[in-house]
């Protein structure tokens, strides 16, 4: 796991060293065992690497890494899970490696088999900066799920390419505007999705896509969007798998193909030369990944996990009794409110650009807790997605079944009503009434008033309903997860949910915390549940291995179930956040009030009024919205920061 940097200047002129090093230093926590630059003035190329040595800690793992024909250049930041395998097989055509790391080994690789079908045989996660000297051209690769993170932009004549923003924002002819479109999009999902970034003319590289460019054939400032091409598609690998959806299936047999993939996958992560552990919620993810860990280690995994003292906001306590069970070395710590209070601050330098998904404070302090011990922990990331575990995964499909037996017009009418009877009349009407009937009706209205299945995820994954609202700047930008055009055939609503999930909220939101959160401390975090093995052999399944009898990740339960007792993971979903409305209702109410004066709303492009709005109607009691209010904290909060 390291931190990647890359220059490519469309008119050769100047010496590259001055600005990759200033680019590259400013990421250094994401590696700090060491850096390294190569560059080719003369071709106007230059690759920054920041390393945190995970597997040969030797020079012989350094990067930027020359193949050994010296074709190909090399700064990728990631993990290659099945190296030893694909090392093996290329030992066996007459290879041989200097060293022991899976750079080495995927560079061999690329001059073996070629770009393409290295992709195809491997497993793992990555961003990659790779310079072809023979055909003099430069490609980007992404993960398939988009673990880890690729920036692009534009400065001058020059096109730049890094881990994250703030390596950008060192390029001296980079000029960071925001752009006022995607500033409607962060308010909408509290997350900026790909393939934009906050700023003009800077992109994030889409998951499972590569980006190859010719610099002889290059435009300045051209949108580079429209030239990433998919090498590896969930819409494809959900088409194929239709034929074995429809087919019958053996409860045990699937169980058992299942619990044999998962346990090679989290063998796979457990290779590493420095120490290792994993997070540890007491939930059905992370404690099936810890489980397994288990059985396959000599000895007690170290295990992690915090609580909030707040009631309801725990789940400590549960992680603490799997921990027990499974007779891990188990290490836990309480969180105070000020704890999490004091994270806040720091968080627009952590997350490089908006993020406002709350469990960013937990996931950051149980990153930072785990490094004092470890420096990879394995994570339980994904099983939601891969396996129907959100509610809106089991619940909302029979919800949404019967609203849409209504005449189209006459549901949306009534969801209009609705909402303005909530909005005004019923405050009017019943002015103490519970706040979660208030929430109950906003939501059932939302509900109501989508045309269909895209329109109903995109309500529930959404934080402001209407943005551009709120960014009256802004205009509608297109987004790849809303194209109709590509979701695959023959999928029930609820595996509309799940892919959808795969695709926006997973990459978006769940990995752009993790990746932020666990390399601000230096530390590596898998996520076995996010194999693309895994995924490929999961949309083979119907849905009914993954929901049954009203609940999700049915199979993940029963493989579960064969090392711990049914009754320590039965149970409801507490989730990872703090109690953030509480927070703005005390402790954080000032803060949050300098933030929200009208003038410094304005300032930053936001309409003050329906934001003034929310804020009362929390206040009050009326809406229970913290949500909501944070995605527009984070964003003063990051401006503010970037003032500075």
């Amino acid at each position: 796991m390291c931190g990647i940097t890359g220059i490519l200047s469309l008119s050769p002129k100047d010496d590259l060293t001055k600005p990759i090093r200033a680019m590259t230093r400013t990421i250094n926590y994401r590696g700090p065992d060491g850096d390294g630059f190569w560059k080719d003035d003369k071709m106007g190329i230059a690759l920054g690497h920041r390393r945190l040595a995970i597997l040969d800690l030797s020079p012989a793992g350094h990067q930027p890494m020359q193949s050994a024909s010296g074709r190909f250049v090399m700064s990728y930041n990631g993990e290659i899970y099945n190296y030893l395998y694909l090392q093996a097989a290329l030992e066996e055509k007459g290879h041989k490696f200097r060293g022991h790391s899976d750079t080495e080994v995927l560079l061999t690789a690329f001059e073996e088999y070629g770009v393409q079908k290295t992709l195809e045989k491997i497993s793992g996660m990555f961003a990659i900066i790779l310079w072809d000297r023979l055909e003099g051209t430069i490609t980007l690769l992404r993960d398939p799920l988009g673990k880890k993170p690729l920036y692009i932009g534009w400065a001058g004549d020059s096109l730049l390419m890094a881990s994250e923003l703030k390596a950008l924002k060192a390029a001296p002819d980079f000029k960071p505007e925001v752009n006022p479109d995607v500033q409607a999009l962060y308010l909408k999902y509290a997350c900026v999705p790909a393939p934009y970034s906050i700023y003009k003319n800077t992109w994030q590289l889409l998951p499972g896509h590569s980006l190859t460019l010719n610099p002889e054939k290059l435009e300045e400032r051209q949108n580079l969007t429209e030239m990433m091409v998919p090498f590896w598609s969930p819409s494809d690998i959900i088409e194929k798998g239709h034929i074995s959806r429809q087919q019958p299936h053996n409860d045990e047999t699937v169980i058992g193909d299942f619990s044999k993939l998962l346990s090679q996958c989290v063998r796979e992560r457990m290779i590493s030369d420095v120490p290792l552990g994993a997070f540890l919620s007491g939930g059905i993810d992370s404690s099936t990944i810890v489980a397994l860990m288990q059985k396959q280690s000599s000895r007690p995994v170290k295990t992690f996990s915090i609580g909030f003292e707040a009631e309801g906001f725990n789940e400590a306590e549960f992680a603490k009794e799997v921990a027990n069970h499974l007779g891990t070395e188990h290490h836990e710590m309480y969180l105070t409110p000020k704890d999490a209070l004091d994270v806040i601050p720091d968080l627009p330098r952590i997350y490089d650009e908006p993020f406002a998904d709350i469990s960013q404070i937990p996931t950051y302090l149980v990153s930072k807790f785990a490094r004092e011990h470890v420096t990879v922990a394995l994570s339980g990331d994904g099983g939601d997605e891969l396996l129907g575990g959100y509610r809106r995964h089991f619940l909302i499909p029979p919800i949404w079944g019967k609203l849409n037996k209504m005449p189209h017009s006459v549901r949306k009418a009534l969801g209009r009503m609705l909402s303005t009877l909530n909005a005004g009349g019923l405050n009017a009407l019943w002015p103490k009434r519970d706040v979660l009937l208030s929430d109950s009706i906003a939501k059932l209205s939302g509900l109501m008033r989508q045309d269909d299945w895209v329109g109903v995820h995109d309500f529930l994954l959404g934080f402001w309903e209407d943005p551009y609202k709120i960014v009256p700047d802004a205009q509608y930008l297109p987004l790849p997860f809303n194209d109709r055009k590509k979701l695959p055939d023959n999928l029930s609503f609820a595996e509309e949910l799940m892919w959808r999930d795969s695709i926006s909220y997973l990459p978006n939101d769940i990995l752009t915390k993790v990746d932020r959160a666990s390399m601000a401390v230096s530390l590596e975090a898998r996520a076995p549940l996010l194999d693309k093995r895994l995924y490929e052999h999961v949309w083979g399944l119907p849905e009914h291995m993954k929901i049954r009898g009203g609940k999700g990740k049915w199979l993940l339960r029963q493989v579960l179930a064969r090392h711990i007792p049914e009754e320590m993971f039965d149970r409801p979903k507490k989730g990872f956040s703090p109690p953030l409305a509480e927070w703005l209702l005390g402790d954080l109410r000032g803060w949050a009030e300098e933030l929200l004066r009208p003038e410094r709303l304005e300032a930053n492009g936001f309409n003050p009024k329906p934001v003034t709005q929310a804020w009362d109607l929390h206040q009050s009691g009326q809406r229970n919205i913290p949500a909501q209010l944070w995605a527009i904290l984070m964003y003063q909060a990051w401006k503010e920061k970037e003032k500075s």
